[in-house]
């Protein structure tokens, strides 16, 4: 089916964080003459404007995670208690983004008690049936998301480099579906998420797994058929294995949306060059929108 819309979906979040710690390494925080850092938003609007300029939207909306807690800390408590604080040079910049973004005319979407991905699924799942959707995130688990409308752009070091995914090549990768990829995090864990998975079961023998018995079920009602060392690992981690897949599920169910009307893809110049010039961005006619 070929569609006129392109509809990027961007994770505000994964942007804001990437280009923030490309320049922090380097104490360059770009504070501007009213004491505001700035160097989180000036990067990630060149990310955006790359991505734009590269995949040719119709349509753009922005995801947002809404505070720290979500309904995965409720079903886990440590579920990323691991991440420290948001450094202080990033926290004010949190909420500027989303006035420059609206600057922009693009919409910012989050729902509180769920993550920035969690509302692109929702989205994804909304457009992809008569839009082709373009998913750009810097996050893996995005992948689950797949469908033939739907790709997910991979952002990866420095700008307009991008790993771009769609269902079949996938599974020509990794050898398994999309939908898979849950499983496949439920059995190995995630320690940037820091929930563990069955302990002692990686990637590779997880990928086996799932590609002999397609599913959890498949695994669990196959049981005899694993190693004796494979079993008991499962056996002894049975419960934090269906708790993991809760975790690694991106729920397409959350309560948000955006008309296609409200996220049609159009500057008013004016209106950016008043909010780039008040945040004293240097040179972002060339640095940023490229004119």
């Amino acid at each position: 089916m070929t569609t006129t819309n392109r509809i990027m979906l961007v994770d505000g979040m994964a942007l804001l964080f990437r280009a923030f710690y490309a320049t922090a390494m380097s104490n360059y925080f770009m504070i501007n003459s009213k004491g505001m850092p700035t160097n989180a938003v000036y990067g990630m609007m060149k990310h955006l404007f790359t991505a734009i300029d590269t995949y040719q939207p119709t349509h753009v909306v922005c995801c947002w995670d809404m505070g720290s807690k979500t309904f995965r800390n409720d079903l886990f408590p440590e579920y990323k208690a691991n991440r420290g604080e948001a450094p202080d040079e990033l926290i004010p910049q949190f909420e500027l983004a989303k006035e420059v973004v609206e600057s922009l005319n693009i919409p910012n979407i989050g729902q509180a008690g769920f993550e920035a991905d969690d509302c692109m699924g929702t989205l994804s799942r909304l457009y992809r049936e008569d839009s082709q959707v373009f998913i750009f995130t810097g996050d893996q688990d995005m992948l689950q998301l797949l469908q033939p409308n739907v790709s997910v752009v991979l952002l990866k070091k420095g700008y307009g480099n991008y790993a771009e995914y769609h269902e079949g090549s996938f599974f020509e990768e990794k050898g398994i579906t999309p939908a898979q990829m849950v499983d496949l995090k439920a059995l190995m864990g995630d320690s940037s998420d820091n929930y563990p998975g069955v302990r002692g079961i990686g990637e590779k023998t997880a990928l086996k797994l799932l590609i002999k018995h397609q599913t959890i079920e498949g695994i669990l009602d196959n049981i005899d058929q694993l190693t004796k060392g494979q079993r008991n690992k499962i056996e002894q981690d049975l419960d934090m294995l269906h708790l993991s897949r809760k975790l690694a599920r991106i729920h397409c169910e959350a309560d948000v949306n955006c008309s296609l009307e409200d996220a049609l893809f159009f500057i008013d110049e004016e209106q950016m060059g008043r909010k780039f010039d008040e945040l004293e961005f240097k040179n972002w006619q060339k640095n940023i929108v490229g004119i």
